[in-house]
């Protein structure tokens, strides 16, 4: 009964990995197998060094999508030993996370090694539900591995954020994405027992349009072999040559939707971005960033009143058109909407962009207030006093 049993476990066990996409079947098993991330996990950088020390301590990765949070997660999780438990903070319950942390207790009592929890997307855990996790990672009864796209400083309790060790990891470069393509082509987890041969010209176009997602641009290529795989049977995929040109790859992947919170982080990161392009006179970088907000979805007038602040912070006296120009922008934006406001803000930032810089009625107005706050406050005389008011009569 056991060995029918076990048989039927590993049939199952091999259907289901069947049934996993190429993204999921590529994930990396050793450090040495991930690419990217080398300004966390190259050479003496500190999560190498607690790896190799066996100290991991809690630890959170923040990133965007597709740059391997889970994969690294799984890796650190594997090299750190201990009992390993995984779920979506969104699936788990505070009744089975409190059994998890007595378990990891009790081995811990029992001089093991404390039960790793890897929760992935953990900005989907309640505060309350982070909280319960507080006292349990700060006496090390458990080791957290936390993965999310948010900002842990705004989606993560400031308090289990100060226990834990947060890495954030950067989308790949294009050379890096074209590598993980051209492995997945040869490897035996992906198409490596296929006849297969991919055109340069439709790596470098997945790599430049996933826009560092690792998990896009596999997609893609699966997308690619097995719409030229699928009226084949399994020993015929064997025996075809398969290839795919760029033609192939741009039909394969579609424009990336981006991801816009106007309260999140890029929000803010892209309109710093656009001011201090324009201030430092680098007209084709404060477009691109515009361009960037304009295709995500942000609100132009937000936008605009940016430019009429910066018209009057960073350039003031030196050009008095600029402020002009900002507030006659501002003013056409609320009027015409998008999308033909695009062309009036791109005119705006380009003016202001290249505009001279002074920044005196910034610093002189800061200087007053300040003088105000700090000094006595000032009795207006009399010579400058309404006429109607008794200061005034007596001049």
């Amino acid at each position: 009964m056991t060995q029918s049993s076990d048989l039927w476990t590993e049939r199952r066990k091999l259907n289901c990995g069947k049934a996993a996409p190429l993204a999921a079947r590529m994930q990396p098993r050793r450090l040495d197998e991930i690419i990217g991330q080398q300004h966390i996990l190259g050479p003496g950088c500190l999560l190498v060094r607690m790896l190799n020390a066996g100290r991991l301590t809690s630890v959170i990765f923040h990133g965007p999508p597709g740059t391997g949070k889970t994969a690294l997660a799984n890796v650190v999780a594997g090299m750190a030993g201990g009992e390993f438990h995984s779920a979506n903070a969104a699936m788990l319950g505070v009744k089975d996370l409190r059994q998890i942390l007595r378990s990891s207790r009790e081995r811990v009592e029992q001089g093991l090694h404390p039960s790793i929890l890897f929760l992935d997307e953990i900005h989907r855990f309640s505060r309350s539900q982070q909280d319960v996790l507080l006292e349990d990672v700060e006496k090390g009864l458990i080791i957290l591995i936390g993965a999310t796209t948010e900002n842990p400083g705004f989606s993560v309790n400031s308090a289990l954020v100060s226990r834990s060790t947060v890495f954030s990891l950067t989308p790949l470069t294009e050379s890096e994405v074209v590598l993980l393509l051209q492995r997945a082509c040869e490897d035996e987890r992906g198409f490596g027992a296929l006849d297969l041969k991919i055109d340069r010209q439709a790596l470098n176009h997945w790599a430049r349009i996933c826009d560092g997602d690792a998990r896009r641009a596999l997609t893609a290529l699966e997308i690619a072999v097995l719409s030229q795989t699928a009226a084949l049977d399994e020993e015929a995929v064997t025996h075809t040559r398969i290839e795919v040109d760029l033609a192939c790859a741009e039909q394969s992947i579609q424009k990336k939707a981006m991801a816009w919170d106007v309260a999140g982080e890029e929000h803010y990161n892209a309109i710093s971005a656009l001011i201090k392009s324009m201030r430092a006179s680098k007209e084709e970088d404060a477009i691109s960033w515009l361009a960037v907000m304009l295709e995500a979805g942000e609100d132009p007038l937000f936008i605009a009143r940016r430019l009429v602040i910066f018209a009057s912070e960073d350039i003031g006296l030196s050009d008095s058109s600029a402020l002009t120009v900002a507030v006659s922008a501002w003013m056409a934006t609320e009027r015409i909407g998008m999308p033909e406001c695009q062309i009036t803000l791109s005119q705006a930032v380009l003016h202001l962009s290249r505009a001279p810089k002074s920044r005196e009625a910034a610093e002189t107005i800061a200087e007053a207030i300040k003088n105000v706050q700090t000094e006595r406050t000032p009795v207006v005389p009399a010579a400058l006093a309404d006429p109607r008011s008794v200061l005034g009569r007596q001049a």
